[in-house]
């Protein structure tokens, strides 16, 4: 088997892994490029592959990181099938849906304002591309072992990072890959912990958070319940940029949990987005994939997904009518990046007031707004206009849905006979300070994939 690197090397959005194994070729997921207006427009770029040359797709999980551009895929020739776990196909659609509407959202606006003799702009792709792209789609379970080509064999296992998050296993001619995907944190509300690996001839692994340790997660709950109340005294409301599936459902987990220590009844909660609503009702299919802790807050707390106050808005006039809410709302809306979607607008209506408390949560790429809040801008650029931050501001390490350096080291250090690594998805910073972990540890020198690289299985 070979590996050639071709996105999430170096970075951490766009994951996309060529494989050629026993004779045939296949790519480990299909991700979008996200971040700042420039790294976007990377997404129009070739691939770097014949897409008409691959026998198959294999899916780690639904998050647009991992399966923005797979539509593009079939766009530029592909016609072999996609395989993903039974939840990750379920989000599938919607999170593709979702890209495809805002792409021909962008489009359209684009060509508004087009000037004589301008090219109309085309989407990336559109819903139809989608629903094609899902008619290629197979479902897999868990530790169910698959051959999906002649010679190549594959299984999902467990990797607590969203709803249906998997590391593959790919054999072959041999010999065992392992991707690793997005990993969760042990103790993820909701979900099972990643299953530990056996054995492997190559590990590629994340390094999102190879840099850093996570705070305690206790701490971290402690600390959030504090963000509440103070937000309440101030008179404010509360706005948390999330990603529709994982951490939106993760924080009414928290909610529930804590409806009555955290007065809860007291506040308005909004889940603003139409996809997030819809992720909902995936979770709802899925109970069988909770864990044991989840299972208990569904029989004895409110049920997360149906708080008494909770308000899920999908149209935009629902949306639009939260800005008149002065304070008292706590507003969870996409992006999780706060790159696109309805969190901009309540970014608008609310960051310039010193008594809106801005929550986040999650990973914040670089170009983002979200990523320059975080490092203090005072002032950011939202729809084409300048607007003051005076909000305060809320990094809660320990809800990410990545695990942190010691989860990453804990996990690549159950593998038996502690195979040779590439590390993946993660900046430059991060995955140096991974690889310098590891190296110290184990005695293996962990490679930092290039695009371009190709390593031998």
């Amino acid at each position: 088997m070979r590996v050639h690197f071709h996105g999430a090397a170096g970075e951490v959005t766009g994951s996309l892994h060529e494989v050629e194994a026993a004779g045939h070729r296949l790519l480990l997921d299909c991700g979008m490029i996200q971040g700042s207006p420039e790294a976007e427009r990377r997404n129009l770029d070739p691939f770097g592959f014949d897409a008409a040359a691959l026998d198959a797709l294999v899916i780690s999980h639904a998050h647009i990181d991992h399966i923005g551009r797979v539509p593009l895929l079939l766009k530029r020739g592909f016609r072999g099938e996609i395989h993903a776990q039974d939840a990750t196909a379920d989000l599938m659609r919607i999170m593709l849906l979702d890209s495809a509407s805002i792409a021909e959202s962008e489009a359209e606006r684009g060509n508004r304002r087009r000037g004589p003799g301008e090219a109309p702009l085309q989407p990336l792709y559109t819903r139809e591309d989608v629903e094609e792209t899902m008619r290629r789609v197979r479902p897999l379970r868990y530790d169910t072992d698959s051959e999906i080509l002649p010679g190549v064999r594959l299984t999902f296992r467990e990797a607590g990072h969203i709803l249906g998050s998997s590391v593959v296993e790919l054999r072959a001619e041999g010999r065992t890959l392992v991707f690793s995907g997005d990993l969760g944190p042990k103790g993820t509300p909701i979900l099972r912990d990643p299953e530990p690996i056996a054995a492997a001839d190559l590990v590629l692994m994340e390094s999102t958070y190879g840099d850093r340790l996570h705070k305690d997660r206790a701490e971290t709950i402690l600390e959030l319940g504090r963000i509440l109340e103070a937000a309440w005294n101030d008179g404010g409301n509360v706005l948390i940029p999330a990603f529709a599936v994982g951490r939106s459902q993760e924080l009414l987990y928290w909610f529930a949990k804590y409806w009555d220590e955290w007065k809860l009844s007291r506040w308005k909660i909004f889940l603003d987005s139409p996809m997030a609503a819809k992720v909902v009702a995936v979770y709802d299919r899925h109970t069988d994939l909770f864990d044991e802790d989840a299972v208990r807050v569904w029989k004895e707390k409110p049920n997360p997904f149906n708080l008494p106050n909770l308000h899920l808005t999908e149209s935009a006039q629902d949306s639009m009518a939260i800005n008149a809410i002065e304070r008292g709302a706590i507003v969870i809306a996409g992006s999780g990046m706060a790159n696109a979607g309805r969190i901009l607008h309540h970014f608008r209506q609310n960051l310039d007031k010193p008594q809106t408390h801005v929550v986040f949560v999650g990973y914040q790429a670089e170009g983002t707004v979200g990523r320059r809040l975080v490092e203090g801008a005072q002032w950011v650029r939202i729809h084409g206009r300048d607007v003051r931050a005076r909000a305060q501001r809320h990094t809660i390490g320990g809800l990410s849905a990545h695990t942190d350096q010691h989860g990453l080291i804990e996990w690549y250090g159950n593998i038996a006979g502690h195979p040779p690594l590439a590390l993946v998805h993660g900046e430059d910073k991060a995955r140096e300070a991974l690889a310098g972990e590891i190296g110290e540890r184990f005695g293996v020198r962990a490679v930092l994939a290039r695009p371009g690289l190709t390593l031998e299985v």
